[in-house]
């Protein structure tokens, strides 16, 4: 059998440890492994494929990225995208393709299922976000990276009785902020689920003010939204294929930290962390998660469950199909919101 790997939408770590498991089974089992390059754009036009030995595969499971390249290049937003990517499946002999990504990616992979090709998924999103799976490739080394920022930052607030305000990302989902928030020790936790005041914010550095704490810690999302921050809907710049703009044009938290400053006098700064968050090398837990799930692919590979993809519950790999863990959101539940509010 001739088996694709594709790697889609923003790169996160344990991308290449998904890429490795799926690799070295295939071959061991005796099968052609190919690489398509730069996502969903590697199977547009005349495509762009490469072969992948043994190796392809060797030393990548600690490097972060992609081996693979990725794009937010989108097949469903352009006239005979669908067609040019069937047809390449199939110039190529390719028997089955592996997509490894997030919702956007899941969601060319269902549509393409749906369409008769030979696909299975794999969950990939630093955003944590995605329907059924308690897992994703990416999110705990992203919240490793805020929860090393926050310990950091503690010292300086403390130092110099600052309010510091950290930026994480999080376009519509808040659970980076709020995983990373609890283990960090923040005060506050802003997110795009439950929307706060800044009345609420202010009245919430006074309390801990008269409760003798001269600094704060607060985490915002991205994506939240409040009344004086520049709402997502208006925010300047390119959209991408799948329609999302850059939120780091949006300035979150330093207009947040400005306003807050502004309000009660309190010495306040502003980091934010963009792209720290998605680089360098993925944690231990994310090479074991991500290593199961491309295991769990190749799995349904050989079972010919196309459209289906691997998921984590309850601490195993399970399956789900592609088109209902991409039919909406996972959000953050109120519970554990309401856990982080009580430490401030």
């Amino acid at each position: 059998m001739k088996i694709g790997i594709l790697t889609g939408g923003g790169d996160a770590p344990g991308l290449n440890a998904a890429i490795r498991a799926v690799g070295r089974r295939s071959l061991f089992d005796g099968h052609t492994v190919v690489g398509i390059r730069n996502g969903w754009a590697g199977l547009l036009g005349d495509g762009d494929i490469v072969s992948l030995g043994r190796p392809a595969f060797s030393g990548i499971l600690p490097v972060g990225g992609t081996v693979l390249g990725s794009s937010r290049v989108n097949p469903m937003k352009r006239e005979g995208g669908r067609e040019e990517v069937l047809r390449n499946l199939q110039h190529h002999d390719l028997e089955a393709l592996v997509a490894i990504g997030g919702d956007d990616t899941l969601s060319v992979a269902a549509w393409l299922a749906e369409n008769g090709a030979a696909v299975v998924g794999v969950p990939k999103t630093m955003d944590n976000d995605l329907l059924i799976t308690e897992y994703c490739i990416g999110f705990d080394s992203a919240v490793s990276v805020v929860t090393e920022a926050l310990d950091r930052l503690h010292t300086t607030a403390t130092s110099h009785h600052r309010v510091m305000v950290c930026e994480v990302m999080g376009r519509d989902t808040g659970w980076v902020a709020v995983m990373g928030g609890l283990a960090g020790g923040a005060d506050m936790i802003i997110i795009p689920e439950f929307p706060v005041t800044l009345d609420e914010v202010v009245a919430h550095l006074d309390v801990r003010q008269s409760a003798g704490s001269d600094f704060s810690i607060i985490v915002v999302s991205e994506g939240a939204e409040m009344q004086g921050l520049q709402s997502k809907d208006d925010t300047a710049g390119i959209r991408d294929a799948f329609g999302h703009v850059q939120l780091g044009r949006r300035g979150v938290g330093e207009t947040l930290a400005r306003i807050i400053e502004e309000r009660t006098g309190h010495e306040t700064r502003a980091t934010v962390l963009g792209h720290v968050q998605r680089g360098g090398s993925p944690s231990a837990y994310d090479r074991i998660w991500a290593t199961r799930m491309g295991a769990g692919a190749y799995e349904l590979v050989l079972a010919k469950r196309w459209g289906d993809m691997p998921v984590a519950r309850c601490g195993a790999v399970d399956t789900a199909r592609i088109a209902d863990v991409v039919a909406e959101q996972r959000r953050v539940p109120r519970e554990l919101y309401e856990l982080a509010q009580v430490f401030y």
